[in-house]
């Protein structure tokens, strides 16, 4: 394994870097298209300006709401050493090295890889990507992978796990420096196999570039983030940067959703000397479900794969997670793991908080919360839970401000199809007015629909539960372990969860 190559300690890598004569001179050659002046050691890279301590190397990363030229005075302020950015005309000090480059991110990923002792070289890492399931295949890939006293790190939406501590998730897929600095921390912490989730963001900001994946998951490809990639063509190509080497190496495996249109455009595009393992309902499939029995508490079924045919109990609800765990599965089978070993450990998966997690107060009808919040996503949430929902279906849900507006009136579409009544509230509105967002989202209303708007989210849950009768569910979508709600760039806290809780057992004491 990997795992157990002989690692450099980071003290070992900082001397070592700080002895060169310049962080940017690798190999005894400067790298391509830069200039440098007045060379200094450099003892951090940072690009965030409030977190630069002297000696520092500050990246001035170009962004959509901010700029990081507008930062240099900060980080020089903070005691900066070094600036790095893409703008020649920035004036620093004499006293300050200043290096200018065509392409400030990908410059840092180079140098930030360089700087942690390029622990992805020392993990076998997997990348998954996907608009949705990303966080529930990387969370159930790790479960399955961890052997008692064996730990798997974890990069994800939720929450890091580094092997010997968990810390809470700042970014579903972090910026180079903190990317690396993780993946070293993991290696500390006694890991030689990590998982992560690879968002189309982090693809197109540099965030990953170089980055040594040794297997890549393709989970599929629905509409999001439009706002930001502008269309479905320019989204996908981000997609595959991960499998087609222009990111960096090539992957040794590439586990891809053989239904989904993306995915079979994907399989034809890879180079030959990646091998490719592929899932889903068709019978082309490497891993291929079938005989589905969705039930209210799991789900059963028979699954054909490369090691034969078994049969599969999961607690995981409905269609859209056995595709979730056949993606799994199908990374285990990549790195020569058992699936019949795997399969044993299904039962004891816990979940993903969030993601059609239960809120449980003895109430006569279900309440779920889930983070669904594209339009896929919500009708996957709603189809599963039609499945096992003997009563009616309700759901609440938002939509995003600042974000795609074509994607309201769809979401609203959806919700419309696949709920017996609607409760559209608030999601993150960011800086734009609720009400410019319910016009985008009334759009999307179908005749008969039994729907009704509520700016406050709390109100709008309250209204839902109040409606639901014994044997009905209640879906309350869009921010599943989300605790907080984004408002005029201020994080207000509220939990979903919490919040149901709250207030079912409010009405149970009303009785």
């Amino acid at each position: 394994m990997n795992g157990e190559k002989k690692i450099e300690s980071l003290d070992s890598v900082k001397s070592r870097m700080k002895a060169e004569q310049t962080l940017f001179e690798l190999n005894g050659g400067r790298l391509p298209n830069c200039s440098i002046h007045n060379r200094q050691p450099v003892t951090e890279l940072i690009s965030d300006s409030r977190r630069v301590t002297p000696g520092s190397a500050f990246f001035a990363l170009p962004g959509m709401r901010t700029d990081g030229t507008k930062h240099i005075q900060e980080a020089l302020d903070r005691g900066a050493k070094t600036i790095v950015t893409e703008d020649s005309s920035v004036k620093v000090p004499g006293s300050v090295a200043k290096v200018c480059v065509d392409d400030a991110r990908r410059t840092l990923a180079k140098f930030a890889k360089r700087y942690y002792g390029n622990p992805d070289e020392h993990l076998d890492l997997i990348g998954v990507t996907g608009t949705n399931g990303k966080t529930t295949v990387t969370t159930l890939t790790r479960h399955l992978l961890e052997d008692a006293g064996r730990p798997v790190g974890l990069i994800g939406t939720v929450r890091y796990h580094l092997g010997d501590r968990e810390v809470p998730s700042f970014r579903t897929t972090p910026e180079s420096t903190d990317l690396y600095s993780l993946l070293r921390s993991m290696l500390v912490g006694g890991c030689s196999e990590a998982v992560m989730e690879v968002s189309s963001h982090g693809i197109h900001q540099s965030r990953v570039s170089g980055l040594k994946l040794g297997v890549s998951v393709f989970l599929n490809l629905t509409r999001d983030h439009l706002d930001y990639h502008e269309n479905m063509e320019a989204y996908f190509n981000e997609k595959r940067k991960i499998f087609n080497g222009v990111n960096g190496k090539l992957p040794k495996v590439a586990v891809i959703n053989g239904d989904c249109p993306y995915g079979k455009r994907l399989i034809n595009e890879l180079p030959p000397q990646v091998r490719v393992i592929t899932f889903g309902m068709e019978e082309v499939n490497d891993f291929r479900a079938r005989n589905l029995d969705l039930q209210e508490k799991g789900t059963e079924f028979i699954l054909d794969a490369p090691t034969g045919t078994h049969v599969v109990t999961s607690p995981m609800l409905g269609r859209f997670n056995v595709m979730n765990l056949m993606a799994s599965l199908a990374v285990i089978h990549s790195l020569g793991r058992s699936v019949s070993d795997s399969l044993r450990k299904v039962g004891a998966f816990e979940g993903v908080d969030g993601r059609m997690e239960t809120v449980d107060c003895s109430q006569k009808y279900k309440v779920v919360v889930d983070y669904a919040h594209t339009p896929d996503a919500l009708r996957n949430a709603l189809s599963m839970l039609r499945e096992c929902t003997p009563g009616n279906l309700h759901v609440v849900f938002g939509c995003g401000g600042d974000r795609d507006r074509g994607k309201r009136m769809e979401m609203t579409r959806v919700a419309c199809a696949g709920a017996d009544m609607v409760w559209a509230t608030s999601d993150n509105p960011r800086t734009e007015p609720q009400a410019n967002i319910f016009k985008d989202m009334r759009k999307g209303i179908s005749k008969g629909s039994d729907i009704h708007f509520i700016e406050d989210r709390r109100r709008a849950i309250s209204l839902a539960l109040d409606a639901a009768n014994e044997g009905d569910c209640v879906l309350i979508a869009g921010k599943g372990h989300e605790t907080f709600q984004e408002v005029q760039y201020t994080a207000i806290p509220f939990d979903d969860r919490k919040v149901a809780d709250e207030l079912l057992q409010a009405k149970s004491f009303a009785k």
